[in-house]
């Protein structure tokens, strides 16, 4: 299968030089622009699967360059990822109704952003899925349904499995009760919203049970994150 393109369209030579670095190592194919009117130019040259977009950019913004990506048929439907400094509520949803697929705000981490684009990659394109994800201590293999935790098998039933799966696609992103009920049970499901709570008690204490620590930060009034270093 050929390496996913990933175009980073970010001024900041520091934090492109990063990003660039942690996606090889993913085995990305990574260009990358420093300017909205640059990268808009690498989008028609390099071709990209997904696109990493400021959204200050000089010559022309990032939420310009995601308009015009959208507004044309042949780049309407590449994932957008917007970074940005930018963190009131109005700011991330102008970016997202300008056409971004997700948004995160700065600083963040590397390992977050990956973990995130390859959630989109999965969802948009099945087969480019990794068979095995990993953060921190935890891995979980998707063929086999296996996870381990610093090496060791950890036994998870369907729902557990599938939970542990979607947070572990957005590591330190907290989700409400809500969120989680329609990621894995689906929005057409009739489920208690306290029976999130159940499933997330008993995905803690399977992945709790060599007491290598809590891998679930609970946020009170508002949900559940993966916390694993």
């Amino acid at each position: 299968m050929p390496e996913t393109k990933v175009l980073i369209v970010e001024d900041e030579d520091a934090l492109s030089t990063i990003l660039e670095y942690n996606l090889a190592k993913e085995k990305f194919e990574v260009a990358i622009a420093t300017d909205g009117e640059e990268g808009l130019l690498k989008v028609e040259e390099f071709g990209p699967d997904i696109i990493i977009l400021d959204w200050m950019l000089p010559k022309v913004s990032g939420i310009e360059v995601c308009r015009r990506i959208r507004s044309k048929p042949e780049t309407r439907n590449i994932p957008i990822i917007m970074l940005t400094a930018r963190s009131e509520e109005a700011d991330r949803i102008r970016g997202l109704e300008t056409g971004a697929d997700d948004y995160l705000t700065k600083p963040f981490s590397t390992a977050e952003l990956i973990a995130r684009l390859k959630a989109i990659l999965r969802r948009i394109r099945p087969g480019l899925a990794d068979d095995i994800v990993e953060h921190g201590d935890i891995s979980i293999d998707r063929v086999s349904h296996k996870v381990t935790r610093g090496g060791k098998e950890i036994h998870l039933g369907p729902t557990e499995f599938r939970l542990l799966d979607h947070l572990m696609q957005h590591p330190g992103r907290v989700f409400s009760r809500e969120q989680l009920l329609n990621a894995v049970w689906g929005s057409d499901v009739f489920v208690e919203v306290r029976t999130v709570d159940v499933h997330i008690g008993r995905l803690r204490k399977a992945l709790n049970k060599y007491k290598q620590g809590d891998a679930i930060r609970t946020v009170r009034s508002a949900g559940y994150a993966l916390d694993v270093k």
